[in-house]
C-alpha cells in the first residue's frame, strides 16, 4: 500500500486514544461491513452471511445511495473520509458511501478509483469498533433509525456482554430507554421478524400498561398480535395505540376473541367502544389507577420525607373521601335510571 501523502492523528474511543492514519485508497480494495447496523437491518435477514457482490446490489437500489451518488459528484468527493479498518480494508463506517463511489468508479474509473479513508489499527476489538458506531449514530449524528440503533444495542449486549447501564453511560440515553430499546428488539428476533417497518408496532405494544397486564393473562396474545402485523390486519401502528390498547383494556371475552380470531380486530375494537372503552374519562381513571399501582411511584411515597409523606395523605384521603360520595351518587343514578 502507497502511504505517500497520507496524515497521521488519533481518535479518542471508550476513553482510549486511537492512532489513525488518513489518506486515498483504492475502492475495489475496500470490503463492506456486513456488522454495521443499517446495513445489517438492509442485507442480512438471511441465514449466512452475504457476499460482497450482494450487498453492493441491495445498496445501488436505494434512494439513499442514489442521492449520495449525485452529492459525491456535485461536492467532488467526501466531506467525511470512509472509516477503514487496516490489514482486511473493512468499511466499518460508511458502507453506503462506499457504494455510491462504485457506481461512480464503474462509470468513470480514473476519476472515481480512490476514495479518502482513515485508517484504524488492524487489531481494533469489536468492542471498540461498537464504541465507533454508537458515536457517529447515536451520539453524533443520530441518522439510524429505532430499529437500527436497537439492533447496534441488542448485539453489543448479546455478542459483546456489555451490560445496558455502560451503554446508556457511554451513549448519554437513559437506562431505561436502552432497555427498552433492546426489549423491542429481543421481540421481533424472538418472533423472527426482521421487517424494519413493523418495528413502531412492537414499540407501540409493549410500551400500554393494559397490554402487558392482557399479555401476562394471556400467553398467546404475542403469537396472535405478530401474526395480525405480518398478515396486515393490523394495518398500522397507530392502530396498536388507538385500537389494540382499547381492546386489551376491555379484556374479557372481546379480548379473546381478538386474540383467537382472524379479521377481528375493528369489530372487537367497535365493541369495546360500545362498552365504554374509549371513554376519555375512564381512560383518565385507568390511568390514575395505573399511576398508583405502579412500584416505582409507591417507593417514591414511602421514601419521602416526613413532612411531604403527610401532605401526600392528607390529600389521599381526601381523594378517598370524594370517591365514595361519588360512587354513592352514580349507585343513586343507576338506581333512578332503572326506575325511569
Amino acid at each position: 500500500m502507497n502511504t505517500d501523502g497520507w496524515t497521521t492523528g488519533t481518535l479518542t474511543l471508550s476513553k482510549q486514544e486511537i492512532s489513525v492514519r488518513t489518506g486515498l485508497l483504492r475502492v475495489d480494495d475496500l470490503k463492506f461491513y456486513p456488522e454495521n447496523p443499517r446495513l445489517y437491518s438492509i442485507v442480512c435477514s438471511q441465514d449466512r452471511e452475504p457476499s460482497q457482490e450482494f450487498i453492493q446490489k441491495r445498496l445501488s437500489g436505494m434512494d439513499h445511495v442514489k442521492q449520495l451518488v449525485h452529492s459525491i459528484r456535485a461536492n467532488g468527493g467526501l466531506t467525511d473520509p470512509l472509516i477503514v479498518r487496516d490489514g482486511d480494508h473493512i468499511v466499518l463506517e460508511g458502507n453506503s458511501r462506499l457504494a455510491a463511489y462504485r457506481i461512480l468508479a464503474g462509470n468513470d474509473a480514473i476519476a472515481w478509483g480512490k476514495v479518502k479513508c482513515t485508517l484504524l489499527p488492524k487489531d481494533i476489538s469489536d468492542a471498540l469498533v461498537f464504541a465507533l458506531l454508537g458515536e457517529y449514530h447515536i451520539i453524533g449524528k443520530k441518522d439510524w433509525q429505532p430499529y437500527e440503533q436497537a439492533g447496534y444495542l441488542y448485539r453489543r449486549k448479546e455478542n459483546h456482554g456489555v451490560d445496558p447501564t455502560t451503554m446508556a453511560e457511554e451513549m448519554g440515553l437513559s437506562t431505561r430507554k436502552v432497555k427498552q430499546l433492546i426489549g423491542v428488539y429481543s421481540f421481533m428476533v424472538d418472533h423472527s421478524d426482521d421487517d424494519v417497518t413493523h418495528w413502531s408496532y412492537y414499540d407501540e405494544y409493549l410500551k400500554h400498561r393494559a397490554i402487558v397486564r392482557a399479555r401476562v393473562d394471556h400467553p398467546t396474545f404475542d403469537d396472535s398480535f405478530v401474526h395480525k402485523v405480518k398478515s396486515g390486519e393490523i394495518e398500522k401502528a397507530v392502530d396498536v395505540r388507538e385500537k389494540v390498547k382499547i381492546i386489551a383494556e376491555a379484556g374479557g371475552k372481546i379480548l379473546t376473541t381478538f386474540i383467537n380470531d382472524e379479521n377481528s380486530l375493528d369489530p372487537c375494537y367497535d365493541r369495546a367502544v360500545a362498552r365504554g372503552g374509549d371513554n376519555t374519562w375512564y381512560k383518565r381513571l385507568c390511568k390514575f389507577h395505573e399511576q398508583l399501582g405502579d412500584p416505582d411511584l409507591q417507593h417514591v411515597f414511602v421514601r419521602m420525607q416526613d413532612a411531604h409523606r403527610k401532605q401526600c395523605l392528607f390529600e389521599m384521603k381526601k381523594i378517598a373521601q370524594n370517591l365514595e360520595r361519588l360512587m354513592t351518587k352514580i349507585h343513586e343514578g343507576e338506581a333512578q335510571a332503572v326506575d325511569l
